[in-house]
């Protein structure tokens, strides 16, 4: 699953590390999210949407199934 969470988080000016305190999971966790290799569970992902007060779809997006 692709995400915005790198792009939303400089954004807004949190470092990862201030983003693993928030959400209290590792920075490797962060890490890992952003680069695509772990896909949060659902009050995870609704938690990092809240983060940056908007939601789910906006982080996260779906790749369209059929295309490659």
């Amino acid at each position: 699953m692709k995400n915005r969470m790198k792009q939303l988080r400089q954004e807004n000016g949190i470092s990862q590390e201030r983003m693993a305190e928030m959400l209290e999971v590792s920075r490797q966790t962060i890490i890992s999210i952003e680069k695509g290799r772990y896909n949060p569970s659902l009050p995870l992902a609704i938690q990092i949407a809240r983060c940056f007060n908007t939601i789910v779809e906006e982080v996260f997006l779906l790749e369209d199934e059929g295309k490659e």
